[in-house]
């Protein structure tokens, strides 16, 4: 499936003006999940190139906390059983122009089976401080924001 990672710069351009012209904004959520051992869970993805933290869009009729919980279970196989934190708000307007991204993090969970088909390459378990070196910037500054208290930064 890492084909996709050839052929997405082609097909960003037309995915990022489908989304404007049926949405207009767009909504994303990232989860930021820890183990016993206080390692971050990251995925990488089979069309873009760098570890993330799990995540995606939010649906229509859906709330940001559902999609957030929607995605865990699609992703990464995370089955979350409590209440989930709003750690913080960030434009994409670098990247996809009118869309945010909502932080959160989860503080209990179990793992379960992930439904993602083709969509996630690896998923894998680090230390914030060993995080690998091609950890995507926006994703490697909030686990900086919420691990190491660096101060927030609005864009993603």
């Amino acid at each position: 499936m890492l084909w996709r990672r050839r052929v997405e710069p082609f097909t960003r351009p037309l995915v990022y003006a489908w989304f404007r012209f049926r949405r207009g904004l767009t909504l994303g959520v990232r989860g930021v999940v820890t183990d016993d051992e206080g390692r971050v869970l990251l995925v990488q993805h089979t069309y873009i190139h760098g570890w993330c933290l799990p995540g995606g869009g939010v649906e229509r009729g859906e709330t940001a906390e559902t999609a957030v919980i929607r995605e865990l279970q699609e992703e990464a196989g995370v089955r979350v059983i409590g209440p989930v934190t709003l750690v913080s708000v960030h434009s994409n307007e670098r990247h996809h122009p009118g869309d945010h991204v909502l932080v959160y993090r989860v503080h209990a969970w179990e793992p379960c089976a992930s439904s993602a088909q083709g969509e996630i390459h690896q998923v894998g378990w680090f230390h914030p401080d060993a995080l690998p070196d091609d950890v995507t910037p926006g994703n490697r500054r909030r686990i900086a924001e919420v691990f190491q208290a660096a101060d927030p930064d609005p864009m993603w």
